[in-house]
């Protein structure tokens, strides 16, 4: 592939002039991304949303056609429209100064409209709450609320159901560690919120070593938890969620994000055995590995049928590109988000292969 030219648009966050970003022997990559711990297709479009879990690294607006990106909540008039009735306990629309995000989710709100969540740590601890119209040429970006999460609880992903319902994990309650988890100990858990409620509430049965990713299923019954110091799935019946009805491990890497991507459901993290970093991750003096030495990235598929998860994709450590979290589907290929990279690494997409009887 050529070099990847990242056109960036100037925001009141961050002001960047456009970068070359050569491709490796693995991946291409647009750079200037800060973070984009998760990452999203827009249905039905050639665009893309990434998060930015760095102060002001915002949300970004991804054309994959053209292969440039724009950090798109400017907090300008236009993209504020407050929802006082829905969201009565919001104190304001988000500093784009300040926005920090995590986790995303998209729901279909009317033909070409969607509802996107955002976990945001930038001014506040909240799940931001907005509207996209992909129907015009640029899909165009209104914020309408949000729903501050608990004193003391800090959001890590974030899922939604049909009827309004709103569920959002935390990796590490107050009193718990990343250590913790990384031994096995349960830290997090799932909170719930539906349209109405004044707040967040704490979903018992749900608390596992690790509250990571979160996805809902179409069933509208189900939803999937990562538990991230048991790189697996944990599957919770909504009505009655008092503990897994079901798990599925992966086998060789440690799952972050998951998502149903073109009606597939992906997950991606970094490779659990990783010889280059000294094995498996450690906890020294209380401590655990940040997991700053560069581990291989796995991208798996989970067959819900055969409760297993298959690798789709995978690559060797790479130096610019470490702590995989996210992958999304576009056409032919993966779009990847990262932690800790400053840049959104694109991978091509292996062709399924052929089922025989």
């Amino acid at each position: 592939m050529a070099a990847l030219i990242c056109s960036l648009t100037p925001s009141p966050a961050r002001a960047q002039s456009a970068q070359t970003c050569a491709p490796d022997d693995e991946l291409a990559y647009i750079c200037g991304a800060e973070r984009p711990e998760d990452i999203l297709a827009l249905p039905g479009t050639r665009w893309l949303i990434a998060s930015g879990f760095a102060k002001g690294a915002g949300l970004k607006l991804i054309d994959s056609t053209a292969r440039s990106m724009e950090f798109w909540y400017q907090g300008s008039p236009d993209q504020i429209a407050p929802n006082t009735a829905a969201y009565p306990h919001c104190p304001g629309a988000p500093d784009p100064a300040l926005l920090n995000d995590r986790g995303l989710n998209l729901r279909a709100s009317g033909p070409g409209r969607w509802r996107l969540m955002v976990v945001n740590h930038g001014g506040r601890e909240s799940i931001e709450v907005f509207e996209v119209n992909a129907a015009a040429q640029r899909p165009t970006l209104q914020w309408r609320g949000c729903i501050p999460m608990p004193a003391g609880q800090v959001g890590n992903s974030v899922t939604s159901f049909a009827d309004g319902q709103i569920l959002a994990t935390v990796l590490t309650r107050p009193g718990t560690s990343i250590a913790d988890f990384v031994l096995g100990r349960d830290t997090g858990a799932v909170w719930s919120w539906r349209p109405g409620e004044p707040a967040f509430h704490e979903m018992p049965g749900t608390a596992l070593p690790g509250n990571n990713g979160i996805e809902s299923d179409p069933d509208e019954r189900h939803f999937y938890t990562i538990a991230f110091g048991q790189h697996a799935i944990a599957v919770f019946d909504r009505n009655d969620p008092r503990g897994p009805v079901r798990r599925i491990v992966a086998p060789d890497f440690m799952p972050d994000n998951i998502h149903w991507s073109d009606g597939r459901l992906l997950l991606a993290g970094m490779r659990f055995d990783e010889p280059a970093c000294g094995g498996l991750r450690k906890v020294v003096d209380g401590v655990a590995d940040p997991m700053l030495c560069p581990r291989g990235w796995i991208v798996g598929e989970v067959d819900l049928t055969q409760g297993r998860i298959a690798t789709i994709a995978y690559g060797t450590p790479r130096k610019d590109f470490n702590g995989l979290s996210a992958a999304a589907i576009m056409g032919r290929e993966l779009w990847l988000g990262s932690f800790q990279a400053g840049r959104i690494a694109i991978a091509s997409l292996p062709a399924p292969k052929p089922v025989f009887p």
